[in-house]
């Protein structure tokens, strides 16, 4: 039975609707092949291809090909299924090559898996494009990619248009094509909300008044700024703090090991058995996926939305601040309250003095997981500004039966559980909820 009628397959049950405010797709080659207007297949294969061969794997960016760095043989961009926990993931065999969930692309697929776990809607958000689309350097095809995208992703949430929505790939390249984009995928029901990916485009951050237009549009046109970070771990781009330190860690690997093998960082041939090593070397764990998605959403919050005052001159535009958690916001206004009433503040805006009264009085919502301690522990605090997400497909995805079992386990009511597990999200991206019975 659908978990849109209440129950699943399982036999668990809820009396609440749950909205997945953080789900993922991962893109098909239709999207160059039949959605993109044909005279830019060529040019929007050059500026951003996703390669997934036998042998190989590789993001293409403005012609360069970045090499997947992590085991292709376990896409852990889509590799969870209904079913398997967290140790199930770790010990899949690295050597044996995994096939890609099938909810990942294709929609029956993906509402079976969301009856499983739960989920009576969701909010989809890219894959690929969330790793390269900012970084496309002609706006032109970026402005083509981003339409290919939006018309690719309204036909797969027409599958089941109650249940499946998603958020619009914006070409920020040119703010002119994003407002005219804007304009178009508006009266398109399943779009909830405009992709953000906190980063540097052209070497502008989001502090820069070139957003000012981007910012008004979404506010005026009532289009969530759906903000989510990406690893980095498939582009040559920097602003992530998790890619700077894989970047890091990767330079240490190669200092290290070329110091073992009695060379310097010129050393050449000379070391050829022990330099064929680099490669593969590794010097701890990779930190991107652990780092990056909390830290580069609170610089987002907490240098455009409240320093640059974003918040404060387009109060009522609303943001989702996806998958990099909550618990950290509550740190970063007290360390801005300080700040902001004992640092002279030289800006174009003039910047309010109580970023924690502007933080309650904004439309900001932030991701949460059910693992969170603090939000556990400290419900109250947080029920009025957080949406719950699963991550489906990836690695670490994590039920809403898991989620219900967790708060539960942690004394919270029903009724605050209904409000972080669908209510909060379906206010924020204008959704109607499905009752569940």
């Amino acid at each position: 039975m659908s978990s849109s009628n209440g129950q699943a397959a399982n036999g668990k049950q809820k009396s609440f609707s749950v909205l997945d405010s953080d789900s993922h797709i991962v893109e098909t080659q239709d999207i160059w092949t039949k959605y993109l207007d044909p005279e830019y297949r060529t040019l929007g294969k050059f500026a951003l291809w996703r390669e997934e061969g036998k042998s190989n794997s590789y993001l293409k960016v403005n012609g360069k090909i970045f090499r997947d760095t992590m085991n292709t043989n376990i896409p852990r961009h889509a590799i969870w299924q209904p079913g398997m926990s967290w140790e199930d993931v770790g010990d899949l065999d690295p050597d044996v090559r995994h096939d890609k969930t099938q909810g990942a692309s294709d929609p029956q697929a993906r509402l079976m898996d969301m009856d499983t776990m739960g989920v009576d809607q969701t909010v989809l958000y890219p894959t690929w494009f969330a790793e390269g689309f900012h970084l496309i350097e002609d706006p032109d095809v970026a402005y083509a990619l981003a339409r290919a995208y939006n018309d690719w992703i309204a036909d797969f949430c027409a599958a089941a248009p109650e249940r499946l929505f998603a958020v619009a790939m914006i070409p920020l390249q040119n703010l002119d094509f994003a407002r005219e984009e804007l304009e178009r995928i508006k009266p398109i029901p399943c779009f909830k909300g405009a992709f953000v990916r906190p980063m540097f485009i052209e070497d502008r951050y989001f502090t820069h008044p070139y957003y000012d237009p981007l910012w008004a549009a979404l506010e005026e046109l009532e289009i969530t700024a759906a903000v989510h970070p990406a690893n980095g771990w498939w582009n040559p781009e920097w602003t992530s703090h998790g890619q700077f330190m894989e970047k890091m860690r990767t330079r240490l690997t190669k200092a290290t090991l070329l110091a073992e093998a009695g060379g310097g960082p010129d050393a050449g041939g000379g070391n050829g058995g022990n330099l064929g090593f680099l490669a593969a070397g590794e010097l701890g764990h990779p930190m991107s996926q652990v780092i990056s998605p909390w830290l580069d959403n609170h610089m987002f919050v907490g240098a455009a939305l409240i320093g640059f005052t974003v918040m404060q001159r387009y109060p009522k535009m609303k943001v989702v601040m996806a998958h990099g958690k909550a618990s950290w916001m509550e740190e970063i206004l007290e360390k801005m309250e300080a700040s902001a009433l004992t640092f002279p503040l030289l800006h174009a805006y003039p910047v309010r003095t109580d970023p924690e009264e502007m933080w309650e009085e904004g439309e900001v919502m932030l991701g949460f997981d059910a693992q969170e301690r603090m939000v556990q522990q400290l419900s109250g605090d947080y029920v009025e500004k957080i949406v719950w997400g699963s991550n489906y497909p990836q690695q670490d995805t994590t039920s809403a039966w898991e989620a219900i079992e967790l708060l539960s386990g942690a004394g919270i009511e029903e009724d605050v559980i209904a409000r972080m597990l669908g209510g909060n999200a379906a206010a924020q991206f204008g959704i109607t909820p499905i009752q569940a019975v």
